[in-house]
C-alpha cells in the first residue's frame, strides 16, 4: 500500500499504531493499538464524549477516569519518538 508521508501521519494522529501499518511496522502497530484500545475502555472515553455531545458537561465529567486520560500523551509521545 503506497500512502503518502502525510497520509501516514494522519492516519497515525487519528488512530495510534495505524501508521506503523502502514510503514510495515506490524509489532509496533500491534501494541501501540492494543495500548489505545485499553487506555480508550479504562479511562471511559467513549462514553465522555458522548455526554460531552448530548450537552451532559457534568456527568462527562464524573464519568472520567483521567488517570487513565492522562496516558494518551504518553502514547502518543512514544508513538512519534520510536524509530
Amino acid at each position: 500500500m503506497n500512502k503518502s508521508p502525510y497520509k501516514k501521519l494522519m492516519w497515525s494522529i487519528a488512530l495510534p499504531g495505524f501508521g506503523q501499518y502502514l510503514n510495515g511496522k506490524y509489532f509496533k502497530g500491534t501494541v501501540l493499538l492494543i495500548l489505545e484500545f485499553l487506555i480508550n475502555i479504562q479511562a471511559n472515553f467513549n462514553q465522555v464524549i458522548l455526554l460531552s455531545f448530548h450537552g451532559e458537561i457534568d456527568d462527562a465529567i464524573q464519568h472520567a477516569d483521567y488517570q487513565w486520560l492522562m496516558f494518551y500523551p504518553c502514547l502518543y509521545f512514544f508513538q512519534f519518538g520510536m524509530r
